[in-house]
């Protein structure tokens, strides 16, 4: 055989048996048998940032950041892309029910202490995620460039005008120029484009740093018995409880998808209006 084959076959053999590894580390991952429900919220959100990931990425197909063309292209999104309005809704509901599964799971990491000791990093590496989903979430917000959208672009970007000396260049500079505007929506866009995949990255140190490091339990003890295999176990437990929690998002999605939304929004963007409760 010749020396070129062998060593394809060495290199191909190396590279199976680290995705075999990888996989083996996050499937054999020794979880307490005393996890309760609280415990599934973190695999939810994780269903959910890949919903996020994957209707984002067909959404940008079509919409146009420019400010004379943002609004426009949401309504041909619902309206004239096949299966628009679904991917729309799909991505608008799933925002929030993101929130929920990650405030819930950051709840039961307040509740059970699991910042202290040796989870440290992985309590910190999550901190990190939530704040780039806030930022995240308020960039796209801003997209559909309706009412709701351009002042609390024009809104929140104000505030920071109150850091000290630099705070009006920094306005300036978050908006691409002396007001918002087309410039503003293009770096918004960007920045909503970019951070969930660099938020997926996050996840995935998240995770690591769980397995590596341990995850916590209702008793809150360090004990190395008392355990099972994470799968199938738990994730067959993750998978029917997040099946609750996806027929939800279902149901709103079919029956009623703009109860999470605000109406003001649907009226495209006015410099010289501003919404009455704004």
């Amino acid at each position: 055989m010749p020396r070129d084959t062998l060593l394809f076959k060495k290199d191909s053999n190396q590279f199976t048996g680290s995705i075999k590894s990888v996989i083996k580390f996050l499937l054999d991952y020794p979880a307490f048998t005393n996890l309760g429900v609280l415990w599934n919220f973190g695999f939810a959100a994780f269903l959910f940032l890949i919903i996020q990931l994957v209707t984002g990425f067909f959404l940008s197909m079509h919409y146009v950041a420019h400010a004379n063309m943002a609004f426009v292209s949401v309504e041909m999104i619902m309206r004239d892309v096949n299966h628009g309005w679904l991917i729309r809704y799909m991505h608008a509901n799933g925002a929030s029910f993101f929130f929920i599964c990650v405030y819930l799971h950051m709840l039961r990491s307040l509740y059970y202490t699991s910042y202290f000791g040796s989870r440290k990093d992985t309590w910190l590496v999550g901190v990190v995620i939530f704040l780039l989903l806030i930022a995240t979430a308020y960039t796209g917000y801003v997209l559909p460039w309706g009412q709701m959208s351009f002042w609390a672009a024009t809104v929140v970007t104000n505030l920071f005008s109150a850091v000290p000396f630099y705070g009006q260049e920094i306005v300036f500079w978050l908006w691409g120029g002396f007001s918002v505007s087309s410039f503003t929506l293009t770096r918004f866009f960007s920045l909503h484009f970019v951070l969930p995949f660099v938020i997926l990255g996050l996840v995935i140190l998240h995770i690591v740093y769980l397995h590596v490091n341990g995850g916590n339990n209702k008793f809150n003890l360090f004990i190395k018995f008392d355990k099972v295999r994470f799968f199938p176990y738990y994730f067959a437990k993750d998978l029917y409880y997040t099946n609750y929690i996806v027929l939800v998002y279902l149901i709103l999605i079919g029956f009623a998808p703009n109860y999470l939304l605000h109406v003001d929004n649907y009226v495209e963007a006015d410099p010289l209006v501003t919404p009455p409760h704004i």
